[in-house]
């Protein structure tokens, strides 16, 4: 008994990262915001080729898409009478809703993981200090994390990038030449991993001070 609420223990502690991690890209993939950020940081809405084009629609066609289940996208957006992206691209962006999915069920997963385990911990075990230690550890390996991502995103993004893709993907389409490249160039990537880094990180500090504040309370009360 006393191994299996060792295991359970490490497993919230382990789950937060990931957590955080996962809810941190779930919002970026459906942040309207983020993507306005990016045409306009880059001057998107500028390039000649794209200067005709709602790019909010196409930021909000995205996101309907990628939460939708439809297997392949339908973007109203045309482009000269075509249609914006090409069979290449909309292959990539098939291949980006199955990640993206992917990342709702580990978020799903690990938050059920991290409720029924606070849940077993406040109300069953009625552990509190315990709880509390598996969070601020959770959190703090979270933080490492993401400093070591950060400084791996600031040091070399590129490598990242590119190996990221060869890791996720089976084919070569997310390099596929048309419109997708121009909307999303690389420094829009690089903006957005280090948003969800610092989002996650955010995310550490406020779950973790919240269980700091506790036991040190606890601890002035004992």
């Amino acid at each position: 008994m006393r191994v299996f609420g060792i295991v359970a223990k490490w497993l919230f502690i382990l789950c937060l990262p990931v957590l955080l991690l996962t809810a941190s890209i779930g919002w970026a993939a459906n942040s309207l915001w983020l993507y306005e950020y990016g045409f306009y940081k880059y001057s998107i809405i500028q390039t000649p080729e794209l200067a005709e084009l709602d790019l909010d629609q196409v930021a909000i066609g995205l996101i309907s898409y990628f939460n939708s289940d439809e297997e392949y996208m339908n973007l109203t957006v045309v482009k000269d009478g075509k249609p914006l992206f090409n069979d290449d691209e909309i292959a990539h962006f098939k291949d980006v809703k199955g990640l993206i999915w992917l990342d709702y069920w580990v978020l799903l997963g690990t938050l059920i993981y991290a409720l029924a385990y606070a849940g077993v911990s406040l109300f069953w075990r009625k552990d509190r200090r315990q709880l509390a230690w598996g969070v601020v550890s959770g959190s703090g390996i979270t933080l490492a994390l993401m400093l070591a991502l950060g400084i791996g995103i600031m040091l070399d993004f590129n490598q990242l990038f590119l190996q990221f893709h060869l890791l996720f993907f089976t084919n070569e389409f997310w390099s596929a030449e048309g419109y997708m490249l121009l909307l999303f160039p690389g420094e829009f990537w690089y903006d957005a991993a280090l948003f969800c880094a610092l989002a996650t990180a955010i995310g550490a500090v406020v779950l973790g001070g919240v269980a700091g504040v506790y036991l040190k309370k606890a601890k002035a009360f004992m």
